[in-house]
């Protein structure tokens, strides 16, 4: 098992009270995160539960003193001893809050650690009565520097100048993360029409069987093509009347199916850049899909031979995502269409981020007038090929792995 940069987050909560919560996409790594952290803490006694398993399942159904009398008799939950609880997929158990609260409060020998393939899932089911025992971590597909470790190959991405084989090389390997993105599988596996099936199990299994089931899709039809619009239209402004002409779906239709599918990893709405000149008030989002390799599926079916329009845009904002938090980034949009595709709004300054995957074709008009109205610390273009013509000092021209590094 390859370790993921939330295991280092993760590390100091070992020895407090609180419940580990870890949510994200299926697939993402969630189950090998788990026992990378039974590794950490293999000189204790560890019980790993998987609740796709139907007999762990019915066992924590019961509720937790039967669980405790079956750990007793594996001779674990010795209260002199803390005893490690792995409960991998919490989202089946029917009521789970009650459940984990009685074992923190009543069992301080156990230390619980619990994943769940939706945010949405787990936020539902979980209560008020939660708060203050909980401490969450959120699974993303690996990033690029993750994708590097998982393929072996190795890289000083801190480094402020590569020689040209080693840049020509993470050239390569960043276009094929922006072909085929990040789920661990993946990027593990090396012949693409191999890929192509794993990431059309991820469509099937995923997004068109448990998720169309947690939202209770009634069309299947038109919850598939709204998945295939939201695909084509990643990184464009969300037009909710357009997807629900499109799709023939209400609205409403539409602005729940696309709650749910933020709240499984699917896609993340972005929204703009609150600016402090009136006339750039422009409320609306932009819509990302989470995983470019999912994203290609969903769309086109396969995966492309060339990064295409709005791709490179997409794998930057996860990357963004993964370095920074979903929390921190914004667009910038005028109404008369100055336009800048990311603001890190970051506690020191905002931090303007305009993505070309050619250099050549960056066009500073838009950054100057940001520059000029609200004198960021940095600004960055952020691409992948070419070089720029334009003389403009105030802007950093970087690729993508060296965004904050």
């Amino acid at each position: 098992m390859y370790p993921r940069k939330k295991l280092a987050d993760m590390l100091s909560y070992l020895a407090t009270d609180d419940i580990i919560v870890i949510h994200g996409a299926r697939q993402t790594g969630k189950t090998s995160l788990m026992r990378l952290l039974m590794e950490q803490v293999k000189a204790e006694p560890v019980e790993y539960l998987d609740l796709e398993d139907s007999r762990h399942l019915e066992l924590c159904e019961k509720g937790p003193d039967p669980l405790i009398a079956h750990l007793r008799q594996r001779g674990l939950a010795a209260k002199e001893r803390r005893t490690f609880l792995f409960i991998d997929e919490i989202q089946y158990l029917t009521d789970p809050s009650p459940f984990l609260k009685l074992l923190h409060d009543h069992h301080p020998e156990i230390k619980l650690v619990v994943s769940g393939s939706s945010s949405f899932a787990i936020k539902s089911k979980f209560r008020d009565s939660l708060v203050g025992r909980t401490v969450n971590f959120e699974l993303f597909p690996l990033d690029f520097e993750e994708s590097l470790t998982f393929r072996d190959e190795r890289f000083d991405l801190n480094a402020e100048v590569h020689d040209t084989p080693a840049t020509d090389r993470l050239k390569t390997l960043f276009r094929d993360h922006v072909l085929c993105g990040g789920y661990p599988k993946i990027v593990l596996t090396p012949e693409r029409s191999m890929r192509e099936t794993y990431l059309d199990q991820i469509v099937s299994t995923y997004l068109r069987t448990d998720i169309a089931d947690l939202a209770h899709i009634k069309d299947p039809g038109k919850f598939n093509r709204l998945l295939t619009v939201l695909a084509t239209q990643s990184g464009g402004l969300l037009n909710i009347a357009e997807l629900a002409n499109t799709a023939q779906l209400a609205r409403q239709t539409i602005e729940q199916y696309l709650f749910i599918l933020e709240n499984t990893y699917v896609i993340k709405l972005v929204p703009p850049f609150s600016g402090t000149v009136r006339k750039e008030l422009f409320k609306t989002p932009k819509i990302f899909f989470l995983d470019t390799g999912l994203m290609h599926l969903v769309a086109k079916r396969r995966l492309p031979e060339e990064i295409e329009g709005n791709a490179f845009e997409t794998a930057v904002f996860g990357e963004l995502v993964k370095r920074f938090g979903a929390e921190r980034i914004r667009f910038w949009r005028t109404q008369d269409k100055k336009e800048i595709d990311f603001i890190l709004d970051l506690p020191e300054g905002p931090v303007p981020i305009e993505v070309k995957l050619n250099a050549a074709r960056f066009n500073p008009t838009a950054m100057n007038y940001f520059v000029e109205h609200y004198r960021p610390k940095a600004a960055y273009c952020m691409h992948l090929e070419g070089k720029s013509a334009a003389k403009n000092s105030t802007v950093k021209f970087i690729l993508p792995w060296r965004m904050g590094r």
